[in-house]
């Protein structure tokens, strides 16, 4: 099957992540991919596959959203016109072309999918109401889309009450390379001279709500021989908490680390992964650390709650983050067999539900009923044409 993908290759952020994954998994089971994305002559990241690809103008580019030229509709209706692939994917890039797609498909009748990955809590604060927003916003358009794949029961119920029709949104949860991230051998503790490693990756922004992370990590008082590591990019918000949180409370910024097998070492020699988000979709960061076997204390903001729900993790409540760490991280640090134990049932977890393989096949049944559907439905139109 030929597959048109729709996505970003940059700035590094979760959708970023999830179309390198599942277009590399596509092609090893012997799909065509033809990967369009924003781009203006710029280099491909580490472990990105060989493709045909279709650069689309932009005139802004970042991790949250994308605005393309006037060009840009013009240039990606010309390439699926001359390419017809089967089905057009749009990993959505929050940009004004996620409206005209369907409209462009339609007409050169092409089936197309959706995956939707804003993040987003059931509780009412600032951040998630304008998470929410963005929800609101979509849902007229995405009722348009064949599918809509979303990460999560939650959301798929959320768009249902926001009037996107049931039978079009298929939960299909991101998935994990199972192989590559797994439990194993590192050097990290050797490195930094660490006997207990507690690591954060993600993005260093306000809704993953890093302060309250290092605040609590503060408060408790750990160890000398303990380190709070964070992987992340150092942007504005870092250089303004690195000066109140650094080496001499026995934290670490490690920045960006854009070699993934470095960014599994580190998952491998850590004991404990914080994730204290404010708002989320499904993190990919969280399934990785689940794989590698860690014990993985995450907020249940969007669907992570979902994942690490019976045993399989420690939920946190987003708003009381720092006060709940202060009392968790001293545990962790003297029991290190809750540690060994949790991150036993997180890998059970990411195997039972999240593995990268079961999720593809799911894509694949996918395809193949969009692409059934519209070949019906392209029968019928010409057979009205008689």
């Amino acid at each position: 099957m030929h597959i048109a993908w729709l996505g970003k290759k940059s700035p590094f952020c979760g959708n970023v992540t999830y179309g390198r994954e599942v277009t590399n998994a596509l092609l090893d089971r012997g799909h065509r991919v033809s990967f369009f994305h924003f781009a203006q002559e710029e280099n491909a990241p580490d472990n990105w596959p060989d493709f045909q690809e279709v650069s689309i103008p932009f005139l802004y580019k970042s991790q949250i959203y994308t605005i393309p030229t006037l060009k840009s509709s013009k240039i990606l209706t010309q390439s699926l016109r001359e390419l017809r692939p089967d089905v057009v994917h749009a990993s959505l890039t929050l940009s004004p072309l996620d409206f005209l797609l369907p409209e462009i498909c339609e007409e050169l009748n092409l089936p197309l999918v959706a995956t939707f990955h804003p993040p987003f809590d059931r509780r009412r604060n600032l951040t998630s109401g304008t998470q929410h927003l963005m929800y609101q916003l979509y849902a007229p358009f995405l009722a348009n889309y064949d599918r809509i794949i979303v990460f999560s029961q939650i959301q798929r119920d959320l768009l249902a009450k926001l009037g996107v029709p049931a039978d079009k949104v298929a939960v299909i949860p991101n998935g994990v390379d199972v192989e590559k991230y797994s439990p194993g051998t590192s050097t990290l503790k050797a490195e930094i001279g660490a006997r207990r490693i507690f690591v954060y990756q993600g993005r260093v922004a306000p809704e993953k709500n890093v302060e309250s992370l290092l605040r609590g990590w503060k408060q408790a008082d750990m160890p000398e021989d303990s380190k709070l590591v964070i992987v992340g990019n150092h942007g504005t918000l870092a250089a303004s908490l690195m000066p109140f949180y650094g080496s001499e409370h026995g934290i670490i910024w490690l920045g960006f680390v854009a070699d993934e097998q470095r960014r599994i070492d580190i998952l491998r020699g850590a004991d404990v992964f914080v994730l204290p988000s404010l708002v989320e979709g499904l993190s990919l960061s969280l399934l990785e650390a689940m794989s590698c076997g860690l014990a993985c204390l995450a907020t249940d903001a969007g669907a992570d709650g979902e994942v690490l729900e019976q045993g399989a993790g420690v939920i946190l409540n987003p708003q009381r983050v720092s006060s709940q760490l202060q009392t968790l991280l001293p545990l962790f640090y003297d029991h290190p067999e809750m540690a060994t134990l949790l991150g036993q049932k997180a890998r059970r977890r990411v195997l039972e539900r999240y593995t990268l393989s079961r999720n593809i096949s799911r894509l694949e049944d996918l395809y193949t009923q969009v692409a059934q559907k519209e070949t019906v439905n392209l029968n019928l139109k010409l057979s009205n044409r008689i």
